[in-house]
């Protein structure tokens, strides 16, 4: 960390993750290095008992949903976000925790997370939290749709390159979805994309001037192809 901070001294980090990384030295040393960090924290009976009166009161607000709107929709999804303070058997001291009680028809969601930030309010910090799953589909995408985790070259350098490739494709992709967003399709993951418009059998006829692109006339993508075709701003 330190040579991160030396070499971006203006950037300031911070660390956001699931619970996977809950663990007391962690904390110690983010605060020691003045890191802030918000992290997933699995739950127990103490946080369960923390809760508990939030988790009442969706409850309850739930309960009135299903009497006002009837059996037939479930009622409302209720969720209350709030905070507390708690410590660990194995920590030096209390820590801010925040938590989200949820209610929905299946029933009851509740999660927590720790973190040493003071500014933001429980349910700005808990949204900030999970706001960190657009990055995990970005990751998603360059796994799955571009086979990013195929790096099973005995060198290096070819995995290296092999893995430059990928992010090539996914550049490539994530050009197309955007353009189609742009065009007012909606938002799609690169394998399903991969899927409508680029594994297709077709026939592909190049002239001097230009190329021409033939699909049956039952390609479930043509409605793609044809905003790709009509896009303003297209070279």
């Amino acid at each position: 960390m330190p040579k991160l901070q030396g070499r971006w001294p203006g950037v300031a980090i911070v660390l956001r993750a699931d619970s996977g990384f809950a663990t007391p030295k962690l904390y110690s040393y983010l605060e020691a290095e003045g890191i802030e960090y918000t992290i997933g924290l699995a739950s127990n009976t103490r946080l369960s008992d923390l809760a508990a009166p939030q988790l009442a009161e969706a409850q309850s607000q739930h309960a009135a949903g299903v009497e006002q709107e009837g059996d037939r929709t479930g009622g409302a999804k209720v969720r209350l976000v709030g905070e507390g303070h708690y410590q660990a058997d194995s920590w030096e001291h209390e820590r801010r925790v925040v938590f989200k009680t949820e209610v929905l028809a299946k029933g009851a969601n509740v999660r927590f997370v720790i973190t040493n930030r003071t500014e933001e309010e429980p349910l700005a910090l808990y949204e900030w939290y999970v706001d960190r799953g657009k990055a995990e589909g970005w990751v998603k995408d360059l796994k799955n749709a571009c086979r990013a985790d195929r790096l099973s070259c005995m060198r290096f350098w070819a995995n290296q390159f092999r893995l430059l490739l990928h992010a090539a494709a996914y550049w490539l992709l994530d050009t197309l979805r955007r353009w189609l967003v742009d065009a007012g399709s909606a938002r799609g993951q690169l394998d399903t994309l991969r899927l409508k418009l680029l594994k297709v059998g077709g026939r592909v006829y190049q002239w001097v001037g230009r190329v021409r692109l033939r699909l049956a006339s039952a390609h479930p993508g043509q409605v793609l192809w044809e905003l790709l075709a009509t896009r303003t701003g297209r070279a």
